[in-house]
């Protein structure tokens, strides 16, 4: 039987398993094949080489594995069973049992006399060691695992512990495997890599990722089988990227013309920062390349990124080619339409906004002039890609936030161009290096890192609630001084799960410590009907409302400078990229603006390093990184389609240094190779082809 065929099998056929464990295991670890089991690397190592007696167990911070008996079971809690306990027994003495969970089945399941193998970790309770929820399996004397140096610690779940799959059950179905497959394993990566690279070969991996014999060949086959992983990747990235350069053709935009040039020397509110002009002269190179662009342009909050935006759309008139700007909400498209018009002046340009709130009868105006022509800039929200929409000549797409566009929603532009327009894709939540290396590897990455001149560093204070006072007589003087302020709730009603201060509770508190109508106060929350929610956001605008009480509805796309403080309830329930976005929205004028970050005193130790991040500084980027460390890569606000990093053994977190590396080998390997036709690089394609043969080349729209 080839190889191929072999690691190819259902898994059924792996003795052990069996069609109804098999059905089980594609359910649940979604494993179908020989390769599929594989690949499901163990998530820790535990050293069974020793069977202890009870009377050893001293200490409640490591394993132990016990060979005994069990008896004594009894069900506590009367008519509703809350815990069993039971004793486990050997030749030296006896030790107590404890469930919580899974109660019904721990009643069936053992025998009282039947030996055991009991493996976990001691706990103390009344000065008496025990185990809670132990793993428990039966004890035979020929088992293949038990005595190993090392045993790997599987991914399993309820139901397949139910079925006679836990982790030890796995292991066992692990080494039958890997002896029947292992001498079979192929090669996939250039041998002249792995010999540079002083790589053991990958049948060795496979074999001591899950049977180490010594922890110096676990870590081989560990460090073997990252680097594969992240080359792969990495090879993916880049294989796009040069393939979108290559094969996918654009408008050349050849001139600076009127637009840019009327723009510049007479409605800038300001001079450039070395950053912005840095980022405006790589956006050129990529429009007069001939090639499409495909750029990321990340900048902080308050960094200018809009001026940017709206000057490369006026390259693209300059050309004459239209332009769209796409925001995930109507909030965030309104305050870029109010402000590139401000900003436009009374230049000849025309301009127009989109959104779901857009009434028929303006949309049977804006409609043609799209199509014809006469329409230059159009800015709204995902209405821009409904069928619609059409455009006479579409040369540049600009999407802001584009975290929160799938990618198929931006895909939507390509039909409405006969030729791909250029993609710039903006984010004001910085992105830290690894997700810019690997989620974000295909596309051309900009960054504007400095703020515009004037700007004064956002003062931020962390406040107890019990501090309240404190903060109430604050705002006031900060009122008193002519200043706005914003207050930002998690919720925006009253939950019984979760005990926080809502956005309708405070309210009615805000109105008591600020009565009208000496204050003013507006309400703004993503429940809001859209005209309702203009309409308070336009009082804010106007310094008719003193105070705006929000959700994280104002996250983006609000710019007052007259609003300076920013108060933050429960700030530890946010993540600290949402935090510091929120920041954001205050320190946009020429005065001092604070930000009150308020909690309970009961914080978890991730909620306290969030606040002190946040209070010690105000740079987006080292934020992003402690952001990335807290929550991962799944998690992190900003990444692009959480899911799409899903990694077997690498580590976004702690492989920084191992990713530069592989893709730097990955790019040389490239420039030499790049449709990896030489001979040694044939195993490479292949595998290649064969990982991601069932998955569309989106690279062309980032």
């Amino acid at each position: 039987m080839q190889v191929n065929n072999l690691l190819e099998n259902k898994i059924e056929f792996l003795k052990g398993v069996g069609p109804k464990r098999a059905a089980l295991l594609n359910k649940e670890l979604g494993v179908f094949t020989f390769e599929d089991l594989l690949n499901q690397f163990p998530f820790r190592y535990i050293d069974k080489s020793k069977i202890h007696k009870v009377s050893e167990i001293n200490d409640d911070t490591v394993y132990y594995q016990l060979v005994g008996r069990i008896s004594n079971m009894q069900s506590h809690g009367g008519t509703r069973t809350t815990r069993i306990t039971a004793t486990f027994s050997d030749q030296s003495g006896s030790i107590g049992l404890v469930w919580f969970r899974g109660l019904k089945w721990v009643k069936s399941h053992f025998v009282p006399g039947q030996q055991y193998v009991l493996f976990g970790k001691a706990s103390v309770f009344n000065n008496q060691f025990n185990f809670v929820h132990p793993e428990i399996e039966d004890y035979n004397p020929n088992d293949i695992t038990i005595g190993e140096s090392l045993q790997g610690v599987y991914n399993t779940t309820e139901s397949l512990k139910n079925n006679g799959l836990g982790t030890r059950q796995i292991a066992k179905l692990m080494k039958t495997l890997v002896l029947q497959v292992s001498q079979l394993i192929p090669e996939v990566l250039p041998i002249p890599i792995l010999q540079k690279e002083q790589l053991i070969a990958r049948s060795e991996a496979f074999k001591n990722i899950h049977l180490p014999t010594h922890t110096h060949h676990l870590r081989q086959a560990i460090n073997r089988l990252k680097f594969e992983e992240h080359f792969f990747f990495q090879l993916r990235l880049l294989h796009q990227k040069n393939n979108r350069q290559r094969l996918i053709k654009s408008a050349v935009f050849s001139k600076v013309g009127d637009y840019f040039n009327d723009f510049y020397n007479h409605h800038l509110p300001f001079s450039l920062t070395d950053a912005q002009k840095r980022v405006i002269r790589e956006i050129r190179t990529d429009l007069g390349s001939g090639t499409q662009m495909n750029r990321l342009l990340q900048g902080d909050v308050g960094s200018g990124k809009t001026i940017v935006a709206l000057m490369i759309m006026l390259l693209a008139l300059d050309n004459g080619y239209q332009a769209a700007l796409m925001a995930p909400t109507e909030i965030l498209a309104n305050q870029h339409f109010q402000t590139i018009t401000e900003l436009l002046g009374d230049m000849p340009v025309t301009i127009a906004l989109l959104t779901g709130s857009t009434k028929n009868n303006e949309r049977k105006k804006l409609f043609p002039a799209l199509a014809e022509g006469s329409l230059q800039i159009i800015i709204g929200t995902h209405a821009l890609i409904e069928e619609k929409v059409v455009f006479q000549n579409l040369g540049l797409t600009i999407i802001d936030e584009q975290h929160r566009f799938g990618v198929a929603q931006r895909a939507r532009f390509w039909e409405k161009t006969e030729h791909p327009p250029h993609m710039l894709v903006m984010t004001a939540t910085p992105i830290p290096r690894t997700l810019a290396m690997t989620q974000y590897g295909d596309l051309d990455v900009s960054k504007i890192d400095e703020l515009p001149p004037g700007r004064k560093p956002i003062k931020t204070m962390h406040l107890y609630h019990s501090q309240r006072l404190r903060m109430i007589s604050f705002m006031r003087k900060q009122i008193a001084e002519g200043r706005q302020i914003y207050i930002v709730y998690p919720l925006i009603h009253e939950s019984e799960k979760l005990d926080l201060i809502n956005l309708q509770e405070g309210y009615e508190s805000l109105l008591r410590d600020f009565p009208e109508p000496t204050y003013r106060i507006c309400v703004v929350h993503g429940q809001m009907k859209s005209e309702d929610k203009d309409f308070e956001m336009q009082r804010f605008i106007k310094g008719q409302a003193h105070i705006m009480v929000a959700t994280t509805v104002i996250e983006v796309g609000v710019n007052i400078p007259n609003a300076s403080v920013m108060v933050i309830e429960h700030a530890d329930r946010f993540g600290l990229s949402q935090l510091h976005q929120l920041r954001g929205r205050v320190g946009r004028g020429a005065d001092q603006s604070y930000c009150l970050l308020m909690t309970d005193h009961k914080l978890t130790n991730d909620g306290k390093k969030r606040m002190a991040t946040m209070v010690n500084s105000n740079d987006g980027f080292e934020i992003a990184e402690v952001d990335l460390q807290l929550r991962g890569p799944g998690e992190t606000q900003g990444t692009r389609q959480s899911g799409q990093i899903e990694m077997r053994i690498g580590n976004i977190l702690k492989d920084e240094k191992l990713i530069r590396h592989v893709r730097q080998i990955v790019t040389e390997l490239l420039v030499e190779d790049p449709s990896l036709l030489k001979a040694e690089n044939q195993i490479t394609k292949r595998y290649f082809e064969k990982i991601f043969k069932q998955q569309f080349d989106w690279s062309q729209i980032g």
